[in-house]
């Protein structure tokens, strides 16, 4: 395999108590495995899972149509991870491969048995596939345009999440049962848009999820409980990008909730009852991750970063659990990046997709992922080769691996991790359900 380790130009402004200066990226990671998608049924949207109960994880990658900004899952392919493909669904002429925004497209394991589903969300319909054949096991009817994202949930209070929540862009969600029974709608949640997903959280012990839909929290049962307020940021401006758990408890008050504002150009932190905590405004900020990135900063910390820069020009800021500012990194783009504990010593490095970097969290590069020379990035056409980077075991070790997509070439990079911690109790293979570019 011809692999060329490219190091990409990088710049780095690194603060906190114990700065340490950059240092050169001389470590190479190489791929455990690179492959090449379908080239007609696969798009810049990834995930994997267990589909065929041999405890391996898949790939699935899926394209959609586009149509002045409502979309639909179009065609899918699922493969193993030496290539092979195990099926196909859809219409490969139509839909495009560039990585926007979610895609309606889930690995789950819907019905309990072990082996993950593949369901996805096409022009009218929630579509359920036997993962290991792609033969259509159900097809459900969705309302028109709630096609942009697929959310699995516990809202009816049973053993485990069989509810799903289905959305148009910005207005509207919908939840129903397993059997395609509606539960309830929102539009509007607090007089605001819908954020990108709506996420599942159960505040307050009760078996049964909460949903935050936007700037408000909706009860199981879709009434409102809380919508968020803020003196500083004016949430009527845009949306929210993602809401993550900073740190979970046994009552909503001890709750620690993230929330990226996009267009209102902001992110705070809000207990479970919707209480502002802190807040920093000024930035474009988008998708979060949350993990254990210092040993010298208390608590857990934030990776996050600043979109909508110039190429060349994209910060990713780490924030301790107060909102301070502990490190600082500036790549080509940081947009998509997702965290891994990559040298078993219990705190979580940073994978920054575009430039195939993995960072401490002071923001220096401690290595480089590997990649063919046709697969990278083209600096004159970046917007058409966004790269996104996901976790999870891929290797069936238990330790969660890297790993890296291309658009140029429509591949996948697998690169197996030899010294992450293997979890207490081990979580499926691949990227877990309800994954999301946020």
């Amino acid at each position: 395999m011809n692999i060329t380790p490219i190091v990409l130009p990088l710049v780095l402004l690194v603060t906190g108590t114990a700065a340490c200066c950059a240092v050169a990226a001389e470590t190479i990671i190489e791929p455990w495995r690179r492959v090449a998608l379908d080239p007609d049924f696969a798009g810049a949207w990834v995930v994997a899972g267990d589909l065929d109960g041999d405890n391996e994880a898949e790939l699935v990658s899926a394209r959609n149509v586009d149509r002045n900004d409502v979309h639909f899952t179009s065609a899918v392919v699922a493969q193993k991870v030496d290539g092979r493909v195990l099926w196909r669904w859809g219409n490969p002429h139509i839909g495009r491969k560039k990585l926007h925004h979610d895609v309606a497209c889930q690995i789950y394991d819907w019905d309990g048995n072990g082996k993950g589903d593949v369901v996805l969300c096409t022009e009218g319909f929630l579509v359920e596939l036997d993962g290991a054949t792609g033969k259509q096991r159900r097809r459900l009817p969705i309302p028109e345009g709630a096609s942009d994202c697929l959310t699995f949930a516990n809202l009816s209070g049973g053993t485990r999440a069989t509810d799903y929540l289905v959305k148009t862009r910005y207005t509207q969600i919908w939840a129903f049962r397993r059997d395609g029974r509606q539960l309830w709608t929102v539009t509007g949640p607090g007089g605001h848009r819908t954020a990108h997903q709506a996420v599942p959280i159960d505040l307050d012990g009760d078996g049964r999820d909460e949903i935050m839909a936007g700037f408000t929290m909706l009860n199981p049962d879709g009434t409102e409980r809380w919508t968020y307020t803020s003196q500083q940021i004016d949430l009527h401006r845009g949306h929210l990008d993602c809401c993550r758990v900073l740190r979970a408890g046994n009552k909503p008050e001890e709750f620690r909730l993230v929330l990226s504002m996009c267009g209102a150009d902001g992110i705070a932190v809000c207990d479970g009852n919707g209480k502002t905590l802190w807040e920093l405004t000024g930035h474009h900020f988008e998708s979060v991750d949350v993990g254990r990135l210092r040993s010298d900063v208390p608590g857990s910390q934030l990776a996050v970063d600043i979109d909508h820069r110039p190429w060349g020009q994209g910060p990713l800021w780490v924030l301790d659990d107060q909102g301070h500012r502990v490190a600082e990194m500036t790549t080509d783009y940081s947009r998509h990046h997702a965290l891994v504990d990559w040298n078993g010593d219990g705190l979580d490095e940073i994978v920054v997709a575009q430039g195939r970097g993995l960072f401490d969290g002071y923001g220096n590069r401690l290595a480089t992922f590997a990649m063919q020379t046709a697969d990278l990035t083209d600096p004159h056409a970046p917007d058409a080769a966004e790269m996104e980077a996901l976790v999870g075991d891929m290797t069936g070790d238990g330790a969660a691996d890297v790993l890296l997509t291309t658009c140029r070439s429509s591949a996948v990079y697998i690169y197996e991790n030899p010294l992450g911690l293997r979890p207490a109790a081990p979580k499926p293979p691949g990227t877990q359900s309800n994954f999301t570019l946020y």
